[in-house]
């Protein structure tokens, strides 16, 4: 088994596309389960990667940590006395993720949580519970900060720059760049 998911991060590495590395994930049931129109942009395969599952329209963001197991037992188990009573197991639980859900780069997923549909996860939360549907969550630990439906209105709401200069294939044209650096400055005078 360790061969075979070294195999599955060695082979997410040389999938540029974040889009390809979902369909490649996909096809080889490298999850528990993974839905349509969902992007994972890490590379690496988690450990106990069956006891993820991912809803549609899911969007992860670069690394993002799925933790489906605690190692603390390996020092519980180094002292006598817990390992004359027989020792500890490892402990290993599930992680599901509804449908339409951003989770923000550099989070942290801990076993035995689940997270709603219609969630945004702020970039470098930690989830430890469960998160409901129609929620925003940030923070360490991550906790409710807002809801969906305001946050897309938001979004509805604010333009960042003249929609003819949006970035396109993933690249920022120079006039954009210049923009941008303008919109800056003033922001921080």
């Amino acid at each position: 088994m360790k061969l075979k998911r070294l195999w599955q991060s060695f082979r997410l590495l040389t999938i540029k596309s974040s889009t390809a590395r979902t369909e490649y994930i996909r096809k080889k049931n490298v999850y528990g389960a993974i839905g349509e129109n969902c992007t994972i942009q890490k590379r690496k395969v988690p450990l106990y990667a069956n006891l993820i599952r991912i809803g549609n329209n899911v969007h992860i963001a670069s690394n993002v940590s799925f933790l489906t197991h605690d190692v603390s037992y390996h020092v519980l188990n180094n002292i006598p006395e817990i390992r004359k009573r027989g020792g500890v197991q490892e402990r290993i639980g599930c992680i599901e993720i509804g449908d339409n859900v951003f989770i923000g780069s550099g989070t942290h997923i801990l076993y035995d949580t689940k997270i709603g549909s219609n969630v945004i996860i702020g970039t470098g939360s930690i989830v430890t519970h469960d998160i409901p549907d129609n929620s925003v969550a940030a923070g360490v630990p991550a906790r409710i900060i807002g809801t969906f439906d305001d946050y897309a209105e938001k979004c509805l709401n604010h333009e960042n720059y003249p929609n003819r200069m949006k970035p396109a294939k993933q690249t920022v044209s120079d006039e954009l760049a210049k923009y941008m650096w303008e919109k800056f400055e003033e922001m921080h005078k």
